[in-house]
């Protein structure tokens, strides 16, 4: 058996230039999979930046908000509600809205505006410039140093400006796990001053941030916030449901969905007709393999040893190349978004296998049906 892989193998690559577009083909394929998935688990990372980023336990929300940029404010009964229901250890009020920052050289900026608990800060980002005290200064925000950064022309610490026709001043520099999906930069300050900042209906909390007890409380909290008529989340559920939105109910998620699929035909049909071709130049040697007594399992595995070299080199050529290419767009663009996940790596490894079957079973097909005295005959 070694020796039959032996020749399959110099079978294979004997003729360079086949064997490199049969990869290309295999790996072109890959890569518009896995980058499709890469660019939509980063814009789905990102459209959660504000979840994630406040690492609170649950939210508590209208039930129709379906993501952060919607947020609709809740009375402020039921903030008192919230931390009135058994298993809350507390909870807490946080604003999210969108400002306009006007710069020193006269420019606008759109921003997005936290506002935390004033107690609390619950929420708050890390600091890398600057004392988290300093947010109950006057007049006082902290910046995010994002991809977004330099669109406030990257403000150091003392830095001013107007957002919405009053004064703020830069107290600290932050970084957060993720950065917003609509290029606006970020800013954090206290709850009443964020409401001061930018006009408000009568309702001004965003949300509720809960702490529970523990993990065997959460059930009973949702149970009763629904009782009330509004929505108790998780972290991760809310993330879940605002990824929901994008996939379902906005064209992100059909038009990366139809590329993967013309990357998936794209690749088939490359692959297999090369590989189909490439059986079909080496027939009389599989011919002759069959006709000095190699059954046609061992041809069968001959020509799956074959596939499977090419289609997984292809595999591993195809994510590379596309690791390749994150990294440089990401050390070049600090706002790129493409992120490659386990979950990604395993639809495009399914995909090749995929791939790989339909190749080999028309090669088998065609040289299962092999006559040896046909070969010698002709």
């Amino acid at each position: 058996m070694r020796g039959l892989l032996r020749i399959a193998y110099k079978l294979l690559t004997n003729e360079r230039g086949k064997f490199i577009a049969l990869l290309m083909g295999i790996a072109f394929a890959v890569f518009l999979m896995v980058m499709m998935r890469a660019v939509f688990s980063g814009i789905l990372r990102q459209s959660a930046a504000t979840v994630t980023n406040t690492g609170a336990k649950m939210w508590v929300m209208d039930p129709a908000v379906n993501n952060v940029l919607t947020s609709i404010p809740v009375p402020d009964y039921v903030l008192d509600a919230v931390r009135s229901t058994p298993g809350v250890r507390s909870a807490v009020p946080l604003y999210s809205g969108a400002g306009l920052v006007r710069l020193s050289d006269g420019t606008y900026q759109p921003a997005t505006l936290i506002g935390l608990d004033d107690t609390t800060l619950l929420g708050r980002p890390k600091l890398v410039e600057g004392h988290i005290e300093d947010l109950f200064a006057d007049d006082a925000v902290i910046v995010v140093r994002d991809g977004e950064y330099p669109k406030l022309n990257s403000p150091g610490i003392g830095t001013t400006f107007e957002l919405n026709d009053r004064r703020a001043v830069v107290v600290g520099i932050a970084e957060t796990p993720a950065s917003g999906l609509f290029g606006l930069p970020t800013l954090y300050t206290t709850f009443n001053r964020a409401t001061s900042y930018i006009p408000s209906p009568r309702f001004t909390i965003s949300y509720v941030l809960v702490e529970p007890t523990g993990p065997a409380a959460v059930p009973g909290i949702q149970r009763a916030i629904a009782d009330l008529g509004y929505l108790a989340l998780t972290e991760k559920q809310f993330s879940d449901r605002i990824a929901d939105f994008y996939k379902y109910k906005t064209g992100v998620g059909t038009n990366i969905l139809i590329m993967m699929v013309i990357s998936f035909v794209v690749g088939l049909s490359i692959s297999a007709q090369t590989f189909y071709t490439f059986v079909l130049e080496h027939l009389e040697r599989f011919g002759a393999l069959k006709a000095i007594g190699a059954h046609s399992r061992d041809l069968v595995f001959m020509i799956v040893f074959q596939v499977g070299v090419s289609s997984f080199a292809g595999y591993g050529l195809g994510v590379g190349l596309c690791s390749l290419l994150i990294m440089i767009a990401k050390a070049r663009l600090p706002s790129y978004v493409s992120i490659i996940t386990f979950g990604n790596l395993l639809f495009a490894l399914a995909a090749t296998i995929v791939i790989a079957v339909v190749s080999s079973y028309l090669g088998i097909r065609r040289v299962l049906r092999i006559e040896p005295f046909e070969i010698f005959r002709a």
